[in-house]
């Protein structure tokens, strides 16, 4: 990639990092996104599995800002989202019930077609690693006219100097919790009728969804994630946890058949814990900014209101 000292450097092609070059192209700035991994999406994350697709990070997402509420609209205009349900089943000690929410959306191709059709516009570098962010900015040793960092801060820290950025200071008070998602393919569905439930006070679940009702195609798919304590245990081995999450999945659901296939899927950093106090973003004056669902409740929509805002910000600053 020809390197340019009057574009944005953005780290990281999950969705923050995707809405924050859209809103930069938008205004008629040169960014770049620069990703590690083979593929957008970050943690909006799918896996194929036999040549069907599986949610393997977000489980679903809800649209209540009107501006994130039109984007949906696009997205389902282009057939890649569908209303799944307003209502799980929570399984608890005494029981299950019902909980009622509001309506939760799933994209039959996987979350990460959404981060991927609304990449479209904007030039996206995969399997490209980002070893240095310094004050100027300058990032890998080139100068650039800003640097957005779209990632979980832990993440961000290692780019970072921890004596020299004010960004330093603001990843390193962020606070993150670990789990791992469950892909769990049976020969037959052989559960009860459920979309997804709510796990409370369980020593390996937290959450459960049928993928076959929430992808609509009935496939005998469920996809598990669990709490961040039986994560911890398990992050330098996560397919070594299939055995006791499957289980778990079984015990929960009184399922007789075992699964065909159990894949385990680590996210180190999966959830922010910590309080951003109300900032959608952060942006200093060393030209290096940061967005993420850090910034807001741990939502899709926080996420795609962070990147949106913190290239609104950068956009202002560049004018």
């Amino acid at each position: 990639m020809t390197e340019d000292r009057s574009s944005v450097v953005v780290v990281g092609a999950g969705i923050a990092g995707v809405a924050c070059a859209v809103e930069l192209t938008r205004a008629g700035v040169p960014v770049q996104i620069r990703e590690r991994g083979h593929v957008c999406g970050g943690r909006m994350a799918s896996k194929r599995f036999q040549g069907r697709p599986a949610d393997t990070g977000a489980a679903y997402f809800t649209a209540t800002d009107p501006d994130f509420a039109a984007l949906v609209e696009q997205w389902r205009a282009a057939g890649l989202v569908r209303e799944w349900t307003d209502t799980f089943q929570a399984y608890d000690r005494s029981g299950n019930h019902e909980v009622p929410g509001p309506m939760r959306f799933a994209a039959p191709r996987g979350l990460r077609s959404l981060v991927e059709h609304l990449a479209g516009p904007v030039p996206v570098t995969v399997d490209r690693l980002v070893l240095t962010v310094e004050p100027g900015p300058v990032v890998d040793g080139q100068s650039c006219a800003a640097v957005a960092l779209a990632m979980p801060g832990p993440q961000a820290a290692l780019l970072l100097d921890p004596a020299l950025t004010e960004a330093t200071r603001v990843v390193q008070a962020q606070r993150w919790s670990p789990s791992l998602a469950a892909v769990l393919r049976f020969p037959t569905r052989r559960w009860p009728d459920f979309r997804g439930a709510f796990v409370n006070e369980h020593p390996v679940l937290n959450l459960v969804c049928d993928d076959g009702d929430r992808r609509g195609d009935g496939a005998p798919v469920l996809v598990a994630h669990t709490v961040p304590e039986f994560a911890a245990g398990h992050l330098a081995q996560p397919t070594g946890a299939g055995p006791a999450i499957e289980q778990a999945v079984r015990d929960l659901l009184g399922l007789p058949e075992q699964a065909v296939d159990v894949h385990v899927h680590r996210w180190t950093y999966a959830k922010p814990t910590s309080d951003a106090g109300g900032a959608t973003h952060h942006l200093d004056a060393d030209g290096i900014g940061l967005a993420g669902d850090a910034f807001g409740k741990p939502r899709v929509q926080s996420a795609w209101r962070s990147g949106r805002d913190l290239g609104r910000a950068l956009a202002a600053r560049l004018a």
